[in-house]
């Protein structure tokens, strides 16, 4: 399997002027971020060191030198910049847990079965992660009642859509 990035934080506004900026993590372990070479969506690649709450000090990688940021302008150019990390990079995890990424390529089965698409994203704005399932863009909820079963090793989630999901004929 590919190794996929995966998103663990954001660069917030910038704190103090000599260059330390917020960052917010998506991850339980914030010592991840500091521990590894982060990324972002272009490929730039960043160190991160912690220096107090959610506030640290970024460094851009460039030719495999880090060049810290150390003035408020520079921070401030870094504003919203998402930060991701390798899956391999992720601990370890239980038999009967998973990552939502995990989800991302596998088979979706409805409750007979048969193959209805496939998981194409996870979704989560906040009130609960969603599967959109491809072709068609359909999102299920991901609930206990919606997708019953999850079969990471085996290649496959059993969906049950709530009837709002359903595609349905439109009416003449």
């Amino acid at each position: 399997m590919q190794d996929r990035l995966i998103l663990m934080g954001v660069i917030g506004k910038p704190h103090g002027v000599r260059g330390q900026l917020r960052v917010h993590c998506f991850g339980e372990e914030r010592e991840l971020l500091a521990a590894h070479v982060l990324a972002d969506a272009k490929g730039r690649q960043f160190s991160l060191d912690w220096a107090s709450g959610s506030t640290a000090w970024i460094g851009e990688i460039i030719d495999g030198v880090e060049h810290r940021i150390t003035d408020r302008n520079e921070a401030a150019k870094l504003t919203n910049i998402e930060l991701f990390l390798p899956r391999s990079v992720l601990p370890a995890i239980e038999a009967e847990e998973f990552y939502l990424t995990d989800l991302i390529g596998l088979a979706a089965h409805d409750e007979t079965g048969t193959v209805i698409g496939k998981v194409a994203n996870v979704l989560d704005y906040g009130a609960g992660a969603s599967l959109e399932l491809a072709p068609g863009g359909r999102l299920i909820p991901f609930t206990s009642v919606c997708v019953p079963d999850v079969r990471i090793a085996d290649g496959y989630v059993v969906v049950n859509p709530p009837l709002e999901v359903e595609v349905k004929e439109p009416r003449e």
